[in-house]
């Protein structure tokens, strides 16, 4: 079926090759390399591969799923191999979501490289395919799915095995009668465009009709008043509708008479309806809209915990993979676990676990390669340091000469800041959050002596860890006084220090301790600016002894009984310093908590384990999807009021709260749960939920249509009622009904409570791991009423 993307298609030499066939290795680990003869499909978008040039081939991928090609020597695994295969035979291919890259050996340099411009070729081309050409290729893959003999044609019994393959249930009488219908050459098989006709007559979109119908007076089409009667009466446009409906009958009417009549006809009206224009994602959310000159701390802030990992936190994979897939998909909060390595290089993974090792430089070349390719605005590395003084002096050395002008270490202007920076005057910086030695003050004083001994240094440090660190006496002791543990000293030094200065500062006593934390390194305490991590106590501790450029970290326990016993300080603390939650440490399989709970109490960097597909990494995607995907979201205005009444737990007025109707109406082209089941047909329903204030958080669903994922019918309206707007993110999910187990997940889509449109919507659906499942969709209408119906405001 290549005659649906015929004289679309880049045409060159390299793709002529692949089409032939090439025999490389495929690369798994150190031990598993395979030869594998791979060829790309006469169609040009999908690649298959066997044991052999004759063999039984399969299909290994389609265009449509690969992100980008990367050269031999980008490859941590290929790297492991260079003594083995010349890095310039190796390439890898990147897949869009958490699909696992693909490792591949050519013979020599000349084929790697043929294989390498004519993937990226194919990627760039799909990249920039518009609405209809995404179309024609879904329907080039199922053709070739469908066509099990390959010969190009689709006779009538594997058009009805593709009908099950597709979802759909169908009277074979009926589907006969289509399938001859749509049999022009009359030579009982269908291809090219005879597929395709089949395919519209299978998609007759009844209720897009009546609603066209609705509105135009002769019912073959919409005049420029009827349009914009739709636009404001039913898609709530407003004033623009008039300019909106000249706009939108120029770009989807595909008649070249109606765009001169200014009229729409039931395609173009339908194009329109499925485009992003009619998504229910408002296209003015989509570039940088929001104000980005605020301080840091007035932001949500997209974060990874345990970035370094692709699996789980005991035995899984760490990876600089983590990094580059958390930066591509616009994370700006990292965490790198720093211990102590051989050859006296430092190393990145879980500590005290079986997980791998991986160089902290490579971490560090590959944020400086990645970090700014989403977004332009700051990316935070949260460091765990449990390294000696020697091999933090190797981390700092690392980190500036690596990262070069992208490093912050020194305020923007050399002066002492009031507040925190913005995103937008922080554009481009790496920023270093840590521990640190002193206070930013004393850090920008002209002229700091340097310590004259070894002792001088020791007490510095003791007396930077006794302001950050205090730890009570026991209750048994008599004297209140403070007690600092003294850092990793030998006990000559100990002594030295106590016969010399028994007492640096009033109220505070040294001993030595066995076990304790290790000495922080000066120069990696400079690289630390605006992000020092403090320990915290109490809002009222914070409040007396922290400045704003000092952050603390919380475990998800410990944060969740701050909201509920304090919520109002919560909020208010996070009006002026920044917040990092963590996961808990139980969590060895790599779950996630749910972050709403926390973004409602104005915390910034909700970190989450994101190579975890699941409803939690659904919230975060779906927040962060605003603003260009740029990884920074300006919370909402009682989060930053320093004078705000606002407690998560208890809500009070005055908030805007409203009422949320959604008719969800139909479905189209849900895809299989398991596509190994030809026989088995999706039973789909549709669920609808609510993330925000706990008062908020509820869901509802549809009943479920029989035996039909293709184009089913629900026609049913689900009833919301919101007190915090503001807050509030919708989830969409589609299920597939299962009476004896739990329902199978189908796909979802989530947004932000105000970047939805109202109107006539479809909702197209995402996989597991966010990636689009197009064409598969939802279409509801949606409204939004202001006041609780029915309830006391």
């Amino acid at each position: 079926m290549a005659s649906l993307l015929q004289g679309r298609l880049p045409v060159n030499q390299d793709l002529l090759l692949m089409q032939k066939g090439t025999l490389m290795r495929k690369v798994r680990s150190k031990s598993w390399k395979k030869l594998r003869y791979f060829r790309l499909q006469d169609d040009g978008m999908t690649v298959w591969h066997a044991r052999q040039a004759r063999g039984r081939a399969k299909p290994s991928f389609s265009i449509s799923d690969v992100d980008t090609v990367r050269e031999g020597h980008e490859s941590e695994l290929l790297r492991n191999l260079a003594e083995e295969f010349p890095l310039e035979q190796g390439f890898t291919i990147v897949f869009h979501g958490r699909r696992s890259n693909l490792d591949l050996v050519a013979n020599s340099v000349e084929e790697a490289q043929i294989w390498m411009q004519g993937l990226q070729l194919l990627v760039d081309f799909v990249t920039s395919m518009d609405q209809q050409e995404r179309l024609d290729q879904w329907l080039s893959d199922w053709f070739q799915h469908g066509d099990k003999n390959q010969d190009g044609r689709m006779s009538f019994g594997e058009v009805q095995r593709l009908l099950h393959l597709m979802n759909v249930e169908m009277d074979q009488d009926h589907a006969f009668q289509l399938f001859q219908r749509a049999d022009a050459s009359q030579s009982g098989t269908l291809e090219g465009e005879e597929f395709v006709e089949f395919y519209k007559s299978l998609t007759q979109r009844p209720e897009v009709q009546e609603l066209f119908e609705k509105f135009s007076s002769d019912g073959q089409k919409l005049t420029l008043l009827e349009f914009v009667d739709f636009l404001q009466e039913e898609q709530k446009e407003g004033e623009r509708a008039s300019d909106l409906a000249l706009e939108l009958i120029d770009c989807y009417e595909p008649s070249d008479s109606g765009k001169l009549r200014h009229v729409l006809s039931m395609d173009g009206f339908l194009s329109y309806l499925y485009s992003k224009d009619g998504d229910i994602f408002n296209p003015t959310c989509l570039p940088i809209y929001q104000d980005m000159t605020q301080p840091l701390n007035q932001y949500y802030i997209s974060s990874s915990h345990n970035t370094y990992l692709v699996g789980d936190q005991l035995c899984g994979q760490s990876s600089v993979e983590g990094y580059i897939r958390a930066l591509k998909r616009g994370c700006r909060c990292v965490e790198v676990d720093i211990w102590d390595g051989p050859s006296g290089e430092p190393i990145v993974y879980h500590g005290h676990t079986l997980t791998s090792r991986i160089p902290f430089k490579d971490v560090v070349a590959a944020i400086g390669q990645y970090a700014f390719q989403t977004s332009d605005y700051p990316v935070i590395l949260s460091l765990e340091n449990h390294c000696s003084w020697e091999q933090q002096e190797i981390i700092a050395h690392h980190l500036t000469e690596i990262l070069g002008n992208q490093l912050l270490s020194t305020t923007l202007d050399g002066q002492l800041p009031t507040q925190l920076p913005s995103p937008e005057e922080l554009r481009r910086k790496i920023l270093v959050k840590g521990k640190k030695l002193k206070t930013l003050e004393e850090d920008l004083e002209e002229e700091e002596e340097e310590p004259e001994s070894e002792l001088e240094e020791a007490e510095l440090q003791l007396e930077a860890q006794m302001e950050s660190e205090p730890q009570e006496l026991s209750p048994r002791s008599k004297d209140k006084k403070k007690v600092v543990m003294c850092p990793l000293l030998c006990p000559p030094m100990c002594c030295q220090i106590m016969s010399q200065a028994p007492i640096s500062k009033p109220g505070f006593l040294l001993f030595p301790k066995q076990k304790s934390k290790p000495i922080l390194c000066p120069s990696l305490s400079a690289l630390v600016v605006y992000l020092k991590a403090v320990t915290f106590y109490s809002f009222t501790h914070s409040r007396e002894h922290y400045r704003f450029y000092e952050t603390s970290s919380f475990s998800e326990a410990k944060a969740k009984s701050l909201i509920k016993e304090a919520g109002n300080e919560f909020v208010l603390h996070n009006t002026w310093q920044l917040s990092r939650v963590y996961p808990s440490g139980l969590r060895t399989d790599s779950s996630n908590y749910n972050p709403q709970e926390f973004w409602n109490a104005g915390c910034q960097m909700v970190a989450l384990n994101m190579q975890t597909a699941g409803l939690e990494m659904d919230l975060c995607d779906g927040l962060f999807r605003q603003n260009a995907g740029s990884g920074y979201v300006l919370k909402p205005d009682f989060l930053r009021d320093a004078q705000s009444s606002f407690h998560p737990e208890r809500p009070i007025s005055p908030f805007k709260a409203q009422t949320l109707l959604i008719q969800v109406i139909s479905g189209q082209q849900l895809p299989k749960v398991d596509k190994t089941k030809e026989e088995s047909i999706v039973d789909p329903l549709v669920r609808v939920e609510i993330f925000g204030i706990r008062q908020d958080t509820t869901r509802q669903e549809t009943s479920y249509v029989e035996n039909n994922g293709f184009n089913p019918y629900w026609g049913q309206t689900l009833c919301f009622r919101v007190l915090v707007p503001e807050l509030a993110l919708l989830r969409f999910v589609v299920k597939d009904y299962d009476w004896k187990s739990r329902n199978d997940f189908i796909g979802q889509y989530t947004l932000p409570w105000n970047c939805m449109q109202q109107g006539y919507r479809h909702i197209h659906l995402l996989s597991k791991d966010g990636i689009s499942l197009h064409p598969a969709s939802i279409f509801v209408h949606i409204c939004t009423r202001e006041g609780l119906e029915g309830v006391e405001s």
